[in-house]
């Protein structure tokens, strides 16, 4: 039998990837992210209970922006920039080939 994957998606692990990879490169502390993540779930957790899915991820994603942007490391429009970007290369990738970004 195959264990379970400890992630739902693929961007799940990425996402805490990138956080944990973040929080050992000095940008932040744990003890800072785990306040302000719990706090982003609470408030997202007051209309539905979270699944620990896509919801609980999203509230990381929205977590981990607020502290870059915060922190003067990514601003809110270099994120919006990204995303854009993103959908783009997304959109222009044939299916199952790998997305990547122009340079």
């Amino acid at each position: 039998m195959r264990p379970e994957p400890a992630f739902e998606a693929p961007w799940h692990a990425q996402l805490f990837a990138l956080t944990v990879h973040l929080n050992e490169a000095g940008v932040f502390a744990w003890t800072d992210w785990a306040a302000r993540f719990g706090a982003t779930l609470k408030t997202h957790g007051l209309a539905r209970d979270l699944n620990g899915g896509d919801d609980y991820f999203a509230a990381w994603l929205e977590t981990l922006e607020g502290l870059l942007a915060d922190q003067e490391i990514a601003t809110p429009e270099d994120v919006k920039a990204m995303r854009a970007a993103w959908e783009e290369a997304y959109l222009r990738t044939e299916h199952g080939a790998p997305v990547t970004l122009k340079p």
